[in-house]
């Protein structure tokens, strides 16, 4: 069953995409359960997502998991008609594939990774409800020129530009290739999570076909960045195949370009509370396409 965009009026809690920048105290709880919710992720993976705004799970896949995500991955990139689908994004320089949007749709094999109670049971922890999945996308990251994405706050660009009311929505980062220090890892600002940054600038027309390759409308400026790093400096996430990082929507990350031999291919995805479900965009003058930003708001089974 397909539940369409709610069209109720929404007070603007968060805003953003205006004359100038600014810094706001988050005005939702981080972990809508409470502590002792039972779950995969336990007290203490519920105690650093609080504080932080992320966890890490050393090995939530087994070797045998990752060699099937892996080849299902690699499947994927070489088949023309997902290089030809609007869903897939290529790299400007390498033509390579960089990402493969609503891929739990694309593949059963990746739907089959939603449904799993070590993935979707954790995000249920956390937001405290049933979930939905706002988007899905396997990230490739090439070598040898696979560009990175600048600092930003995902919820700032869900809230402007898909209608996501409030920070209820939770993204997990599963490992298909080891993360190293030098292939382009994510970083994240610890207990950014808790102030939202309010953007300045209107959002393009369109603004997705640009900021999927390169975010630009959305950015912070360096100040914003200072300040928001200098209370707990800035977290390098590394692991091994396998591994996965939650994080809150509103934490502070970015990454850097993979210039080494090595891909870093993430299976990427997003899970919103079916209590959050998206109104209109906040600052954007359309909604973006469903299969960056969901309008099917049936919960994982």
């Amino acid at each position: 069953m397909t539940t369409l965009y709610n069209h109720r009026r929404t007070t603007d809690l968060y805003p953003t995409r205006g004359p100038a920048e600014a810094m706001l105290p988050r005005r939702d709880p981080v972990v809508w359960s409470p502590s002792d919710t039972p779950g995969p992720l336990g007290r203490a993976g519920l105690r650093d997502f609080e504080h932080t705004g992320f966890t890490t799970v050393d090995a939530l896949l087994d070797p045998d998991e990752v060699a099937l995500y892996r080849a299902e991955l690699d499947r994927l990139i070489r088949d023309p008609a997902v290089r030809a689908d609007e869903r897939a994004f290529i790299e400007p320089a390498s033509q390579d594939i960089r990402s493969v949007f609503e891929v739990h749709r694309i593949s059963e094999v990746f739907a089959s990774l939603v449904r799993d109670e070590r993935v979707v049971g954790a995000a249920r922890q956390i937001l405290g409800s049933d979930v939905y999945v706002h988007q899905s996308r396997v990230n490739v990251k090439p070598g040898f020129g696979a560009s990175g994405f600048y600092w930003h706050s995902d919820f700032e660009t869900w809230h402007a530009e898909d209608g996501l009311p409030r920070m209820r929505a939770v993204s997990v980062s599963i490992a298909l290739t080891d993360n190293h220090v030098t292939n382009g890892s994510l970083m994240i600002i610890p207990g950014s999570h808790k102030t939202f940054l309010g953007c300045a600038g209107e959002t393009p027309k369109d603004n997705y076909k640009m900021s999927l390759r390169k975010q630009e409308a959305g950015t912070p400026s360096n100040e914003a960045i200072t300040a928001l790093s200098e209370p707990n400096g800035i977290r390098l996430i590394t692991g091994r195949a396998g591994s996965a990082t939650w994080f809150d929507c509103n934490c502070m990350h970015g990454s850097g370009d993979n210039i080494t031999p090595y891909p870093r291919s993430n299976v990427f995805l997003v899970f919103n509370s079916v209590e959050n479900t998206a109104v209109e965009p906040f600052a954007a003058p359309a909604r973006r396409p469903a299969f960056v930003g969901a309008r099917d708001f049936a919960p994982v089974r």
